[in-house]
């Protein structure tokens, strides 16, 4: 049995949410693996750099990225807590991810409310995983707030 799978890395994107949470920032939590390798983890940071761009996919694309020296992911999985939002699926896009795996839906703002085509042709997708884990803790920071 191969521990390194879908439900490993998406603790470890939870493990990030957690740490948006702590911060008081949206718990979104995501990361990039590359050969059963983690080679970027990130969370939501649009509070704390005052940039609606910060999300955690975009925090794990620049560092990814920059840690293979190449801008494109083809090769690599994007492990992300929440469906990710217009923008990521758009940034996604051009890195050529190679898989995005999301833990719960997001039928609000998530990509798949507009178009199922936004990512690149040969972006695979799957979700959910961690369903439950990963929305609890959204449900857990919006109830707090109001």
């Amino acid at each position: 049995m191969n521990v390194f799978n879908d439900e490993y890395f998406m603790k470890r994107a939870l493990d990030e949410a957690y740490a948006a949470y702590e911060k008081d920032e949206v718990p979104v939590g995501a990361v990039i693996v590359h050969k059963e390798k983690i080679i970027a983890r990130g969370h939501n940071l649009s509070e704390k750099l005052i940039d609606f761009t910060a999300h955690a996919e975009m925090q794990v694309f620049t560092s990814a990225s920059n840690y293979l020296q190449n801008k494109y992911l083809n090769e690599c999985k994007l492990y992300v807590t929440l469906e990710p939002c217009i923008m990521c699926a758009g940034a996604a896009f051009w890195t050529r991810i190679g898989e995005i795996i999301y833990g719960t839906a997001d039928l609000k703002r998530g990509f798949r409310t507009v178009s199922n085509n936004l990512l690149h042709p040969s972006t695979k997708l799957k979700g959910p995983v961690l369903e439950n884990e990963c929305s609890q803790i959204l449900k857990s920071f919006f109830s707090a707030k109001r």
